[in-house]
Protein backbone atom coordinates (compact mmCIF):
# COMPACT_ATOMS: atom_id res chain seq x y z
CA UNK A 1 0.00 0.00 0.00
CA UNK A 2 3.01 2.70 0.67
CA UNK A 3 4.02 1.49 -2.54
CA UNK A 4 1.26 2.43 -4.41
CA UNK A 5 0.99 5.65 -2.35
CA UNK A 6 4.31 6.60 -3.29
CA UNK A 7 3.62 6.29 -7.06
CA UNK A 8 0.75 8.17 -6.82
CA UNK A 9 2.13 11.05 -4.20
CA UNK A 10 5.12 11.29 -5.95
CA UNK A 11 3.64 12.31 -9.89
CA UNK A 12 1.33 14.49 -8.05
CA UNK A 13 3.57 16.08 -5.96
CA UNK A 14 5.99 17.00 -9.31
CA UNK A 15 2.71 18.53 -11.22
CA UNK A 16 2.09 20.64 -8.28
CA UNK A 17 5.04 21.91 -8.20
CA UNK A 18 5.56 22.63 -11.79
CA UNK A 19 2.28 23.99 -12.45
CA UNK A 20 3.89 26.16 -9.67
CA UNK A 21 6.68 27.27 -11.32
CA UNK A 22 5.24 27.91 -14.87
CA UNK A 23 2.95 30.08 -13.27
CA UNK A 24 5.84 32.15 -11.84
CA UNK A 25 7.51 32.14 -14.95
CA UNK A 26 4.21 33.28 -16.79
CA UNK A 27 4.00 36.18 -14.32
CA UNK A 28 7.63 37.12 -14.63
CA UNK A 29 8.54 36.29 -18.47
CA UNK A 30 5.86 38.42 -20.00
CA UNK A 31 6.17 41.65 -18.22
CA UNK A 32 9.22 41.99 -19.44
CA UNK A 33 7.96 41.62 -23.62
CA UNK A 34 5.11 44.46 -22.64
CA UNK A 35 7.67 46.82 -21.83
CA UNK A 36 10.05 46.38 -24.53
CA UNK A 37 6.94 46.93 -27.12
CA UNK A 38 5.94 49.95 -25.05
CA UNK A 39 9.06 51.43 -25.73
CA UNK A 40 9.17 50.95 -29.17
CA UNK A 41 5.66 52.42 -29.14
CA UNK A 42 6.54 55.11 -27.17
CA UNK A 43 9.56 55.63 -29.59
CA UNK A 44 8.22 55.75 -32.68
CA UNK A 45 5.67 57.80 -31.24
CA UNK A 46 8.07 60.54 -29.93
CA UNK A 47 9.66 60.24 -33.47
CA UNK A 48 6.30 60.51 -34.89
CA UNK A 49 5.30 63.73 -32.87
CA UNK A 50 9.10 65.51 -33.51
CA UNK A 51 8.12 64.21 -37.50
CA UNK A 52 4.78 66.66 -37.51
CA UNK A 53 6.05 69.69 -35.48
CA UNK A 54 8.94 69.45 -38.33
CA UNK A 55 6.58 69.62 -40.99
CA UNK A 56 4.61 72.49 -39.55
CA UNK A 57 7.70 74.52 -38.72
CA UNK A 58 8.56 73.53 -42.39
CA UNK A 59 4.98 75.07 -44.16
CA UNK A 60 5.32 78.14 -41.39
CA UNK A 61 8.76 79.38 -42.87
CA UNK A 62 7.50 78.54 -46.43
CA UNK A 63 4.46 81.16 -45.70
CA UNK A 64 6.94 83.30 -44.03
CA UNK A 65 9.58 83.65 -46.85
CA UNK A 66 6.52 83.51 -49.66
CA UNK A 67 5.18 86.85 -47.96
CA UNK A 68 8.85 88.23 -47.70
CA UNK A 69 9.23 87.82 -51.60
CA UNK A 70 5.46 88.93 -52.10
CA UNK A 71 6.69 92.11 -50.56
CA UNK A 72 9.80 92.31 -52.10
CA UNK A 73 8.33 91.99 -55.39
CA UNK A 74 5.78 94.78 -54.29
CA UNK A 75 8.43 97.01 -53.61
CA UNK A 76 10.28 96.49 -57.00
CA UNK A 77 6.92 97.22 -58.45
CA UNK A 78 7.19 100.29 -56.77
CA UNK A 79 10.45 101.33 -57.25
CA UNK A 80 10.15 100.93 -60.94
CA UNK A 81 6.66 102.78 -61.12
CA UNK A 82 8.34 105.46 -59.24
CA UNK A 83 11.75 105.52 -61.69
CA UNK A 84 9.33 105.58 -64.30
CA UNK A 85 7.29 108.77 -63.30
CA UNK A 86 10.47 110.34 -62.11
CA UNK A 87 12.92 109.62 -64.92
CA UNK A 88 10.68 109.87 -67.72
CA UNK A 89 11.71 112.58 -70.08
CA UNK A 90 7.61 113.00 -71.63
CA UNK A 91 4.51 112.06 -70.97
CA UNK A 92 3.74 109.60 -73.15
CA UNK A 93 6.75 107.72 -72.28
CA UNK A 94 6.05 108.06 -68.58
CA UNK A 95 2.51 106.02 -69.27
CA UNK A 96 4.14 103.24 -71.53
CA UNK A 97 6.46 102.14 -69.05
CA UNK A 98 3.78 102.56 -66.15
CA UNK A 99 1.50 100.59 -68.59
CA UNK A 100 4.30 98.05 -69.25
CA UNK A 101 4.62 97.30 -65.58
CA UNK A 102 1.20 96.92 -64.55
CA UNK A 103 0.50 94.92 -67.77
CA UNK A 104 3.56 92.29 -66.47
CA UNK A 105 1.63 92.40 -62.64
CA UNK A 106 -1.67 90.92 -64.62
CA UNK A 107 -1.58 88.67 -67.49
CA UNK A 108 -4.54 87.41 -69.00
CA UNK A 109 -5.80 84.34 -68.94
CA UNK A 110 -4.95 82.10 -71.62
CA UNK A 111 -6.73 80.78 -74.10
CA UNK A 112 -8.48 77.05 -73.11
CA UNK A 113 -7.47 74.55 -75.96
CA UNK A 114 -10.29 72.07 -76.24
CA UNK A 115 -9.54 68.74 -78.98
CA UNK A 116 -10.57 68.43 -82.26
CA UNK A 117 -14.28 67.26 -82.31
CA UNK A 118 -14.67 64.76 -85.23
CA UNK A 119 -10.91 62.71 -83.86
CA UNK A 120 -11.93 59.18 -83.58
CA UNK A 121 -10.53 57.08 -81.02
CA UNK A 122 -7.74 54.76 -82.39
CA UNK A 123 -8.25 51.20 -83.41
CA UNK A 124 -6.86 48.34 -82.65
CA UNK A 125 -8.18 46.55 -85.88
CA UNK A 126 -7.25 46.63 -89.69
CA UNK A 127 -9.84 48.53 -91.66
CA UNK A 128 -11.71 46.72 -94.25
CA UNK A 129 -13.91 47.65 -97.46
CA UNK A 130 -17.20 46.22 -96.65
CA UNK A 131 -17.43 43.39 -98.50
CA UNK A 132 -13.81 42.35 -98.41
CA UNK A 133 -13.12 39.25 -96.06
CA UNK A 134 -11.89 39.87 -92.87
CA UNK A 135 -8.63 38.47 -91.41
CA UNK A 136 -10.43 35.70 -89.57
CA UNK A 137 -11.72 34.85 -93.26
CA UNK A 138 -10.40 31.11 -94.25
CA UNK A 139 -9.95 32.37 -97.76
CA UNK A 140 -7.99 36.20 -96.27
CA UNK A 141 -4.79 36.28 -98.35
CA UNK A 142 -5.24 33.48 -100.40
CA UNK A 143 -4.38 35.10 -104.26
CA UNK A 144 -7.39 33.74 -106.58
Amino acid sequence: MEHSLLVWLLPTLALVVGVAIGFLIARVVPSAAPSRTQRQLDDIQERFDSYQNEVVTHFNSTATLVKKLTQSYQEVQDHLAEGANRLALDEQTRQRLIAALHADAVQTPRERLTPPRDQEPPRDYAPKTPNAPGMLDEHYGLKK
